[in-house]
C-alpha cells in the first residue's frame, strides 16, 4: 500500500441527484478495502430508502441531516455519525440549506456505483422521469430500492 494524500478540493467529483460525491481515496490492503468520499448535499426531498451491499459510515461536518436506517430516524448534527449497515434500508435528508459530510464505505464498490449513477441519471430531471435509468444502475451494482 502506498501513501495517499489528497488536497482540499481534489478528488473525482460525481454529481448525483442527492448532491456531489467526491471520491477522495480507495484503500486496499491485506486487511480489506474501503473508500472515502466527501458529500456536499443540497436541501431536497428524502430519497427512497435503498439497500446497498456495502456499509456506509457518515460523519457530518456541516449542516444537519435526518438519517433513516431500517425505519428509525436519527437527527445528525455536526460532529455526529451514523452507520448505514450493508443490507439495511437507509437514506438521508438534508435539514436546512445544505450539508457536508465524510462517507466511508466498506469494500470498493461504492465509487463504481457513484460513477455509473452520475453518468447515467440526469440531475436536471424529476426523479420520477429518471426511474428507468435509476433502476438500471442500481441493478448493475447490487443496490435495491426498498420496496421496489
Amino acid at each position: 500500500m502506498t501513501t495517499i494524500h489528497v488536497q482540499p478540493g481534489e478528488g473525482l467529483r460525481y454529481t448525483m441527484i442527492d448532491g456531489d460525491h467526491v471520491a477522495k481515496a480507495t484503500v486496499q490492503d491485506a486487511a480489506g478495502a474501503f473508500e472515502v468520499f466527501e458529500i456536499i448535499a443540497p436541501a431536497g426531498p428524502m430519497a427512497p430508502p435503498h439497500v446497498s451491499p456495502w456499509t456506509g459510515v457518515l460523519f457530518l461536518i456541516e449542516g444537519r441531516i435526518t438519517a433513516l436506517v431500517d425505519g428509525t430516524p436519527y437527527d445528525v448534527e455536526p460532529g455526529g455519525l451514523v452507520v448505514f449497515p450493508a443490507g439495511t434500508p437507509s437514506t438521508f435528508e438534508v435539514v436546512g440549506e445544505s450539508a457536508r459530510f465524510v462517507a466511508v464505505t466498506s469494500g470498493d464498490g461504492a465509487g463504481r456505483f457513484f460513477a455509473d449513477f452520475a453518468g447515467s441519471v440526469p440531475v436536471d430531471q424529476p426523479v420520477e422521469d429518471s426511474m428507468a435509468a435509476i433502476l438500471s444502475v442500481t441493478r448493475r451494482h447490487g443496490v435495491a430500492l426498498a420496496g421496489a
